[in-house]
């Protein structure tokens, strides 16, 4: 879908002093005319006005089976930056295309146009994005989140965005009037922007939705946080989708995620927030991470993921063919081998010896014995030449009635015979007496 991602640019600029995407109001082709409102509607006064635009937009042109849905590449697909900053405010049905510089929206505009005259001035690369934000709750109107500080301020205003900019985010300080609380858990954000591209105006409050049912289902509440939030870029991955949280280690990752969907919600909370893994099927990129080492970072996933897959597989095909392969030389010689014996995967069986091995031990054992047995030597000799021609494998030598009974009776014979002899004299002696 190179074809659309090249229209989308082509209505699209950056502003290369900005930490922050600005666009022109034809932002898209694809953004919702009625959505391209005066300046005055992002104010607090007119909160319901953009409401019933995205509950009429067709699933199959803009949502989840549009037909350029899954069609581009997603890792790589996230600007190098290090630091982002959310400003809770208000709630999407009411953000302009443009709410960085609506002119009745003071907050966001004025702390826009301060971090992007302080950009030069910043050790970080920032990114400041609008999240949802409603007076009385956890995120109220004014609140700035910060990552990958993991720290809240409550209630800024337009008078302190300059010294917040300052302080904050140019001097790595804090801002003396609010108090910094630490963030806890993880942290969602859901492109649901639908003035500004009617894509994510369809997919993200589907996915916000389901991501607040299952969190509620696992009881999760206190742990993990959703909000929907303002334009991040790539609209052609909606639905998109950031998730900030801390490693087993300490360190604070932000990973971008496209084209979620739904379905995808269960996954991402059990496989990424839980289990601290990633979905790499859906993975754009990462915070702290240039294009270039996205891109390095998902093939050698790929690749681990790849040849354990294969190591896996082939471990197995191989443990049950030497299974198969030894259960046959077991079965297709039942009067040479003794029983065999299995040990874990493999099987073994017992006085194992190689034809020539074998062959070395029957010649020698026949030059020690005193007492030797025709038949039993030519059954031996028998055994030998047919084992000759077998293959190189392990054999199950059982051992005849003969060496059985000369290594384990032949003393005890020879005592019975030594006692019958004394005996015998001794009575002749008797005799003679």
């Amino acid at each position: 879908m190179a074809s659309n991602r090249d229209r989308e640019e082509a209505l699209t600029f950056t502003n290369p002093s900005s930490p922050i995407t600005v666009s022109e109001s034809l932002d898209s082709y694809l953004t919702d005319p009625n959505s391209l409102i005066s300046s005055a509607s992002g104010s607090f006064q007119n909160e319901g006005l953009l409401s019933g635009g995205a509950d009429t937009v067709s699933d199959a042109e803009f949502g989840f089976s549009r037909l350029d849905f899954r069609t581009s590449r997603l890792a790589g697909s996230v600007e190098f930056y290090q630091r982002h900053v959310f400003l809770c405010y208000k709630n999407p049905k009411v953000w302009p295309a443009r709410i960085e510089a609506s002119e009745f929206d003071r907050v966001p505009r004025l702390l826009s146009a301060a971090v992007m005259a302080k950009k030069a001035d910043m050790n970080k690369e920032t990114r400041l994005t609008i999240c949802e934000g409603h007076d009385g709750t956890e995120t109220s109107n004014g609140d700035v989140l910060i990552f990958p500080d993991m720290i809240r301020y409550r209630r800024l205003t337009h008078f302190d965005v300059d010294t917040f900019v300052e302080e904050v985010l140019v001097k790595d300080g804090e801002w003396l009037p609010g108090t910094p609380e630490r963030l806890k858990g993880s942290y969602v954000f859901v492109c649901s922007h639908g003035s500004r591209d009617r894509r994510c105006g369809v997919c993200g409050p589907a996915l916000v939705g389901r991501f607040k049912e299952e969190i509620e289902l696992r009881g999760l509440q206190s742990k993990i946080s959703v909000s929907p939030c303002s334009h991040i870029g790539g609209h052609q991955y909606a639905g998109n989708v950031i998730i900030f949280g801390s490693k087993i280690n300490g360190e604070v990752t932000g990973h971008w995620y496209g084209y979620v969907t739904p379905e995808d919600v269960p996954v991402l909370l059990e496989q990424h927030i839980l289990k601290g893994e990633i979905v790499n099927g859906l993975w754009r990129g990462q915070m702290g991470l240039s294009e270039e080492e996205q891109n390095k970072s998902y093939e050698l996933r790929q690749n681990l993921n790849g040849e354990t897959n294969v190591g896996n597989k082939t471990e197995e095909l191989t443990q049950t063919h030497k299974s198969e392969m030894h259960t046959a030389a077991c079965q297709s010689q039942p009067e040479e081998m003794g029983c065999c014996q299995e040990n874990g995967n493999s099987y073994c069986c017992e006085y194992p010896a190689f034809p020539e091995k074998l062959e070395t031990q029957d010649a020698n054992v026949g030059t020690a014995k005193v007492i030797s047995d025709k038949k039993s030597s030519k059954k031996l000799n028998s055994r030998i030449n047919g084992v000759k021609g077998g293959s190189a494998r392990k054999v199950c030598a059982m051992p005849t009635w003969f060496d059985s009974w000369e290594r384990e009776d032949m003393y005890a014979a020879l005592a019975v015979v030594c006692a019958a002899a004394s005996v015998a004299i001794a009575y002749s002696c008797y005799k003679q007496l």
